[in-house]
């Protein structure tokens, strides 16, 4: 089954000679960014500095700036392309399967993996800490343009087309499976309620339980006839 496909960035390709436009060098941006994510990771947004990524991405400080103007830009950068990372493997995941009940499996342990694991959750609480003073970067974080409940209807509309699925409300179907998924793990890991991810057993006994509702309320019924 074919999804709609992610905007992925759009970078100028290099000059005559093979040289790349200051700040448009994707491997050197990719260089700042991953040292970038050690660096906020270790310190938190606020202890970071941006002397700290160039030390860490072993860039010059004039390099740095020529790629990102202030430290909200280089963060806003690093958590978008985390997050679009995430979002890009959870659709190949879902495109991969025409059964739905098989894309639900591998979507919800994909997504629950991910969003209680560490490094996840310490992003998710740096994003909150600065709430107050970057309001675009949590709505963006959380919402979209392209997120999870979006990547969700656009498989379940698929479904419904081709038949396996009898769905009224696609977009409150996309958001109760999120929900059934996540089970209370995200909240638990997110406020230090659990202090270690869920095993893939407790995760796994999860999702087919959400499935078995989720289906339970939209698979299609076949009704026999006298």
């Amino acid at each position: 089954m074919t999804l709609k496909p992610d905007h992925a960035a759009v970078f100028s390709p290099p000059a005559a000679g093979g040289r790349f436009a200051a700040g448009e060098d994707p491997a050197k941006r990719q260089q700042i960014l991953a040292g970038a994510k050690r660096v906020f990771m270790k310190m938190g947004f606020d202890a970071a500095s941006m002397n700290d990524v160039t030390r860490e991405a072993g860039v010059s400080k004039g390099t740095l700036y020529v790629y990102f103007t202030n430290k909200e830009e280089l963060f806003s950068a690093m958590i978008e392309t985390e997050r679009a990372a995430f979002m890009a493997a959870v659709r190949t995941a879902l495109a991969e399967h025409d059964n739905p009940e098989s894309g639900l499996y591998e979507f919800g342990m994909s997504f629950v993996t991910h969003m209680t694991d560490e490094k996840v959750i310490s992003a998710m609480r740096t994003v909150l800490g600065v709430r107050d003073r970057m309001p675009a970067l949590c709505q963006r974080f959380f919402k979209g343009p392209v997120n999870l409940r979006t990547i969700m209807r656009d498989f379940l509309e698929q479904h419904v087309a081709e038949g396996r699925l009898e769905i009224d409300d696609i977009d409150l179907a996309a958001g109760q499976f999120l929900d059934l998924a996540s089970g209370s793990f995200f909240k638990l890991r997110l406020f230090g309620s659990m202090e270690e991810p869920p095993t893939r057993e407790e995760i796994d006994r999860v999702i087919r339980g959400a499935i078995k509702v989720f289906m339970a309320a939209y698979g299609v019924r076949r009704h026999e006839t006298a």
